[in-house]
């Protein structure tokens, strides 16, 4: 479901895919070839707009919200997953059932463990892996999981095809 708040509508590129049982609401860009998956909320509702960039892929049960929350290129969010952050960079992957608390940012290519926490005003640099509760940066993402990672987001564009072209 896709709903106007006040005078903020989302702005869904022709090419993306949003389920009609996900909730995106108010002030939200959405790029090219993203796909909103059952069950997701993205609510932009603040005083800024969430935007959502190219080949970024919510998993089913994941809440997005935010003020100004930008979600660069290639991004997966997994199933479950809460995203309250400032910043997720290109390419990172946020593992199943993960928590992403407020006024913090993910750098490039960060790999956040499923079931991680990582508490507000965190600053996460480029190429971390994270897990644990609070979520620590363990070591750096290795190149084989950064080429993991994109192509879990590729495939997620794929499947969502045959979703958008089965009229789901």
């Amino acid at each position: 479901m896709i709903r106007s708040l006040g005078d903020k509508t989302p702005k869904i590129a022709d090419t993306a895919w949003v389920s009609e049982h996900a909730y995106v609401v108010g002030d939200v860009e959405i790029g090219e070839y993203s796909s909103i998956w059952p069950g997701v909320t993205v609510r932009g509702d603040g005083k800024e707009s969430i935007k959502i960039g190219n080949y970024v892929n919510a998993q089913e049960g994941a809440v997005i919200h935010g003020s100004g929350l930008v979600i660069e290129d290639y991004v997966t969010i997994g199933h479950s997953v809460v995203v309250h952050g400032d910043f997720i960079g290109e390419g990172s992957l946020l593992g199943n059932n993960c928590t992403f608390l407020f006024h913090s940012n993910l750098g490039k290519s960060c790999l956040i463990a499923a079931n991680s926490v990582v508490l507000a005003n965190v600053d996460i640099p480029a190429n971390s892996f994270v897990t644990g509760i609070p979520g620590q940066i363990k070591r750096q993402v290795s190149e084989k999981q950064k080429e993991a990672m994109k192509r879990t987001a590729l495939s997620l564009v794929e499947h969502a095809k045959l979703f958008k072209e089965s009229g789901l």
